[in-house]
């Protein structure tokens, strides 16, 4: 093929695209009834568009457009997750302002969407910057304030120096050389702190500000109870989000201190209350307080674990002993107590009874300050050295008075029934979803701060509270403009101050999948009739590291809004897919590294057929050159075969078996490659694309090609490659002269059905290869005639009846109430005997009169391999007996000469 007849994407993708644009192929319409709602996660806009997001959207755009062929009216809409730190830093590197950046790089980012092919609904469009956005977060925010759902309270919070900001729980990540632990749940939440900014990396302080927050611990039991009914959603992500709730069942037990009332210990393990030794309380804990008050050892240990993150206060077993003593409610002992950091506030009651014998931290706690370690259980060994290491197993009780004897969980339970100071207590490790952020480019949030009122609400009618002019400060900009800041109380008039802390930018994206259902509503956030009629979203395709901020938060949200009347589905997606990472030198690429390829280097389609054909969505891919080649290859393949036979000679009206091996074979690919889109494995709907094309090589090498039954085959690989390679298919189905456009085609059929096509691949694929070892075997060079022989048909149904038997019945005696297998008793008992023996592995096969014809319409495939004549008979028309008896079903009898 010269140069100019290859084919290049970038030489025909204007043209395509003003085809589709010109007829609205994309643009799902309003009035559609329960369209498919295909969603891949909105891009920051970063810039550019880099190998992730092309994986992501190459997804679920060949998703898209596999079900819109498939008929179905289809919403795959595109918008952009505009706010945040990184745009803000990035202007002010560059000397402008987040706004204009941030459309700069809209601007390139859907260029390159539109050079890859993707085909969105661009009348849907949004940026979460614009105030017609932001204003239904402020409008959310009230709603979900007056459902009391919005906490404005002091909290010890993770604090990035470096980005000036406040992080929520998630977002600060485990430093490079922080190992990870196990966590008692009684003492630890989810991991909140473990050291560095998820953006910058930088190590994490922690601060004491006021802070605005969601309270999403009041969904916890929602939020989890609902995970067991996303049957669409990958187990590990249930599994993560599972784990980050964290729910754990105990007890609250209720401990006397002398003086000052009462303090409540949450454990798991009440089992272990007789081994408690002292009552530990984190420092943010009122008792802990208020013997500050009184005690100066406690008030300075309290201020050396101010500005802490909560991985040092994990990892330490620092504690500072108070004057004062707790009564054990059982033993009526006196047990210590400390303020110690290993104790987290907010995590359970902030308080645990220290059990050094049967928990790891309250053993590490214990012998730094040489606290009695008394061993309550008895494990599975007879001897464990408790000086060395805590015993956090089952067992059976001792040293615990009327309760010797028992096993744990009969204990537990036989306690919470005895005792009066114990009350069964559910604790989750979910926090409530801080959304302060001290910076500039997010939503303002819509309060005013008055010295008489308090925190008072932006009236409805004056949203959207909008971001002023940028000016760069250190710290918040809205903090340093005056003109921003001072207002008046909506309530009493008065002189106030308005709130200066934005949104996290996890707010904007936790509705989003909603304002697409109707972009351009003015007066609401989105057509609730439509979300009622749209929702859930069919298909979500996003990484897995959003399983604890945006997956969970969208759940959230939906559960909020539903509760508000707003939505009738409380869960907002119905199938989610992870994609995996592309790596090239076995890292992930970043600009860092110095390993990034960018989509455009090797054109928009071979890079889609790329990152679509390496692999299972899921799994991480090698970005390597010789699998890039090999995608560029199939497409000029592709082409020059439709070029070929648009420019033939000749061809043939007659039917030869060829031809109808050739439709079976495209009927076979047709039903395959179906099922391949349906299970998102593109990867595998590739292979049989490329499995069909060189089929229809070696039909074109035999001789002249039937022009109907060739013509069906290159437009089943238009057809079925158009959702991949979306710009090739319209070339090759202008080429071939079909009506209208690919992207609107229908997705092709198969012509007779194909239920078993496994099967019979199967038998056509072992038949080939048990030829060839027979050749080889023999040391047959030439063959000159090749018989295939058919088992009889009672050894069929004898096959079938062993393979479909209940494993506990009288199989032999069943198969035997056939009078075709009765009348083969001699041969059939021997034969039934060795097929009960492999009853488990037996596949199943297709009916004799089925396989011959396969094998007949397959016999070409032998005829062009071998230059030999083939026949294909059955057993009861073959003149060899030898080769009758020895056919099976599945695996015809083989003769060569």
């Amino acid at each position: 093929m010269s140069h100019r007849d290859r084919y290049s994407s970038q030489a025909v993708q204007e043209i395509w695209q003003f085809e589709w644009d010109r007829k609205d192929i994309y643009e799902c319409p309003p009035d559609a009834e329960n369209p498919t709602y295909v969603l891949g996660m909105f891009p920051y806009t970063s810039g550019n568009l880099h190998m992730g997001h092309v994986r992501n959207y190459a997804i679920t755009d060949a998703y898209a457009r596999y079900r819109r062929m498939c008929g179905d009216d289809v919403l795959q809409p595109m918008g952009w997750d505009a706010f945040g730190l990184p745009a803000e830093n990035a202007a002010e590197r560059q000397l402008t302002d987040p706004q204009s950046w941030t459309e700069t790089c809209i601007e390139d980012m859907r260029e390159e969407m539109e050079a890859m092919g993707f085909g969105y609904d661009w009348s849907r469009e949004f940026t979460t910057s614009d105030p017609e956005y932001y204003q239904w977060n402020q409008w959310f925010f009230e709603r979900f304030y007056e459902e009391g759902l919005v906490e404005y309270e002091a909290a010890a919070v993770n604090w990035c120096p470096n980005c000036e900001t406040v992080l929520a729980d998630a977002q600060v990540e485990p430093a490079p050389d922080e190992d990870d632990h196990d966590h008692d749940a009684g003492v630890d939440g989810p991991v909140s702190s473990q050291g560095v900014c998820w953006r910058c990396e930088t190590p994490v302080e922690t601060r004491e500000l006021d802070q605005w927050f969601f309270s999403i611990t009041d969904y916890a039991e929602e939020l989890l109870a609902g995970l067991d009914e996303l049957d669409g959603w990958p187990e590990s992500v249930r599994e993560i989000q599972r784990n980050w709730i964290g729910k754990q069942d105990g007890a609250n037990v209720t401990f006397e201190v002398p003086e000052y009332g009462t303090v409540d210990a949450f454990t798991t393990r009440l089992d272990t209350i007789y081994g408690a030794t002292f009552l530990a309380v984190s420092p943010g804990h009122e008792l802990a307080r208020e013997l500050a008050a009184k005690d100066d050892a406690v008030a300075t240990y309290l201020d050396g674990t101010r500005g802490r993150s909560e991985a040092e206060r994990r990892s330490t077993a620092s504690g500072v002993e108070t004057s004062v003593r707790a009564i054990h409610p059982l033993t009526g002992e006196e047990m210590p107590i400390y303020v110690a950091e290993y104790v987290l506030d907010g995590v359970g009651t902030g308080a645990v009874m220290g059990v050094p014998a049967h928990n790891e931290r309250d053993h590490a706690f214990a012998s730094e300050h040489d606290l009695p370690i008394e061993p309550v259980l008895k494990g599975d060994t007879d001897e464990h050295d408790f000086s060395s290491a805590a015993d956090t197993g089952e067992g059976t009780l001792e040293n615990s008075e009327a309760y010797d004897g028992l096993d744990t969980e009969t204990a537990r339970d036989r306690l919470l029934a005895d005792l009066d100071v114990a009350e069964s207590a559910v604790t989750y490790r979910l926090r409530d979803w801080l959304i302060s952020r001290q910076r500039y480019w997010g939503t303002p949030i819509p309060v005013v701060h008055c010295e008489a009122c308090g925190p008072v609400l932006v009236p409805e009618d004056e949203l959207p509270v909008e971001l002023p002019e940028y000016e760069p400060t250190a710290g918040n900009p809205l903090a340093e403009n005056s003109e921003f800041v001072e207002t008046t109380c909506p309530e009493c008039g008065a002189d106030a101050r308005r709130e200066t802390d934005t949104m996290d930018t996890f707010v904007d994206s936790s509705w989003y999948f909603l304002r697409f259902l109707s972009a351009a509503q003015a007066d609401t956030p989105f057509d609730t009739d439509q979300a009622a009629e749209w929702l859930p979203v069919d298909v979500y395709v996003g990484g897995e590291e959003h399983a604890v901020l945006h997956l969970l938060y969208i759940r959230f949200f939906a559960r909020v809004l539903s509760d508000l009347g707003l939505l009738e589905e409380s869960e907002p997606v119905q199938r989610l897919v992870n994609q995996g990472t592309v790596l090239h030198g076995g890292e992930k690429m970043s600009t860092a590294k110095g390993n990034v390829i960018t989509p455009h280097e090797y054109g928009p389609e071979t890079t889609r057929l790329f990152v679509l054909g390496a692999a299972h969505p899921r799994q991480d891919f090698e970005w390597t050159a010789k699998d890039v080649s090999s995608a560029y290859d199939l497409q000029q393949q592709l082409y020059e075969m439709v070029q070929s036979f648009v420019g033939r000679e000749s061809d043939r009206d007659e039917r030869e078996p060829r031809d109808d091996y050739l439709d079976r074979e495209i009927d076979r690919t047709i039903a395959a490659t179906t099922e391949e889109f349906d299970a998102f494995r593109f990867h595998r709907a590739i292979s049989e694309i490329r499995s069909l094309a060189g089929v229809l090589g070696q039909y074109t090498e035999v001789g002249p090609v039937h022009e109907t039954v060739y013509r069906r085959g290159l437009e089943t690989i238009a057809a079925l490659i158009a959702p991949i390679t979306p710009y090739l298919a319209e070339e090759l189905w202008n080429l071939l002269r079909c009506d209208g456009l690919a992207a609107e085609a229908d997705w092709p059929q198969p012509a007779a059905a194909v239920g078993d096509y496994r099967i019979e691949r199967s038998l056509i694929e072992t038949t080939r290869a048990d030829v060839r070892d027979i050749c080889e075997v023999a040391g047959i060079d030439d063959p000159e005639a090749i018989t295939l022989v058919i088992a009889p048909e009672w050894k069929y149904r004898a096959y079938e009846t062993v393979r479909r038997a209940d494993p506990e019945s009288a199989v032999v005696s069943e198969a035997f109430e056939d009078d075709l297998v009765a009348d083969h008793r001699d041969v059939a008992g021997p034969y039934l005997a060795d097929l009960q023996e492999r009853r488990r592995s037996l596949e199943p096969v297709l009916e004799p009169t089925t396989e011959q014809a396969v094998l007949e319409r397959a016999a070409w495939l032998l005829r062009e391999e071998f230059d030999a004549s083939i026949s294909v008979e059955t057993a009861e028309a073959t003149q060899d007996a030898d080769l009758a008896e020895r056919a099976d079903p599945g695996k015809p009898a083989i003769h060569i000469e």
